[in-house]
């Protein structure tokens, strides 16, 4: 992985954006950020993260983070997926709170400033809810409104859209998660364990301008595995032998029996 920054200095927001081939995308995207941001009037820095683009993309941020000294461009070496990317992005941030969104335009810049007020009142992780949504209602909304019921109902976490890449993370709680496979979209669950307040903001989802959604069937299979997952990263990631336990007394219990 190679990375550009420059010198690192005490800032209160981090934007993270990861793009994958959507050169069309970045300058509007910068322009969009830079305006909001700056009318915030708190200081802040841009992490834009090439998850192995193969257009142009890592060419335009890199011109970008030559002429922004707020920027700055982490390059992974091939695409590594969403959740690889967004780490890497909240690696290299050195803001108080951590502001991560989509590189494609779909997510308006503009709806910043409601997730910061949420964040003033004391929420600790707040998560986009996706409202009014275009895309295909059979391929893509229901699926995705029985998942995040689902998902819920595992967690325990009472919030309508985990799958939106738009939330803000206070950085000490973000920090504490390891994530992989596609656990990006649990980071609110993960977080409720170490007593993070989860709250939501209604958000606009724009249609895509430029390329073709990263979407597709082959994300569906991991997802659901992470569901598999997840209860038990909540249950039992701090005591593991209440779950293998369970097993190896019930196997040495069938063991003694046939033994018998």
């Amino acid at each position: 992985m190679n990375r550009m920054k420059n010198e690192e200095s005490r800032v209160s927001y981090s934007i993270v954006v990861p793009f994958y081939n959507e050169q069309e995308s970045v300058p509007q995207l910068y322009v969009k950020i830079i305006d909001v941001m700056d009318a915030i009037g708190d200081p802040y820095e841009m992490i834009f993260v090439d998850d192995g683009s193969k257009d142009r993309t890592f060419h335009q941020l890199s011109e970008i983070a030559k002429h922004d000294e707020r920027v700055a461009v982490v390059r992974l070496r091939r695409n590594f997926g969403q959740t690889a990317a967004l780490k890497a992005g909240f690696d290299h941030s050195s803001g108080e709170i951590i502001i991560s969104m989509d590189g494609d335009l779909q997510h308006d810049p503009a709806e910043i400033p409601r997730f910061v007020e949420k964040m003033r009142d004391g929420c600790d992780i707040v998560s986009g809810w996706r409202v009014a949504r275009t895309d295909h209602w059979l391929m893509r909304q229901i699926p995705s409104w029985a998942a995040n019921r689902m998902m819920a109902k595992l967690t325990g976490v009472d919030i309508h859209d985990f799958g939106g890449g738009f939330k803000a993370y206070r950085t000490e709680i973000v920090r504490q998660i390891f994530l992989y496979g596609e656990l990006q979209r649990f980071i609110p669950a993960l977080a409720a364990t170490y007593g993070a307040t989860i709250c939501e903001v209604r958000i606009q989802v724009s249609e895509r301008r430029h390329g073709k959604s990263h979407y597709g069937f082959g994300r569906v299979i991991p997802t659901f595995f992470d569901l598999i997952t997840i209860p038990f990263l909540l249950r039992y990631i701090t005591r593991p032998m209440h779950f293998f336990g369970a097993i190896g007394l019930t196997a040495l219990g069938l063991g003694s029996a046939i033994a018998a």
